[in-house]
């Protein structure tokens, strides 16, 4: 199981760098867009990632 959560933990990783690396400038002004939202926005959001990633892992 170690290794599997290693696995997950680097693929997150190079997922959440493919766009900053790639546009730098979009992934900044999205960055200031979600740090402007309020608190039960980013909290909807997350609640909505956990959600979709729960159900494909199901899935």
């Amino acid at each position: 199981m170690s290794e599997t959560f290693w696995l997950a933990l680097a693929l997150v990783l190079v997922l959440e760098g493919i766009m900053p690396f790639l546009f730098p400038k979009q992934w900044k002004e999205t960055f200031l867009k979600i740090a402007s939202l309020t608190e039960g926005q980013i909290r909807f959001v997350g609640l909505v990632a956990i959600l979709v990633g729960i159900t494909l892992f199901l899935f």
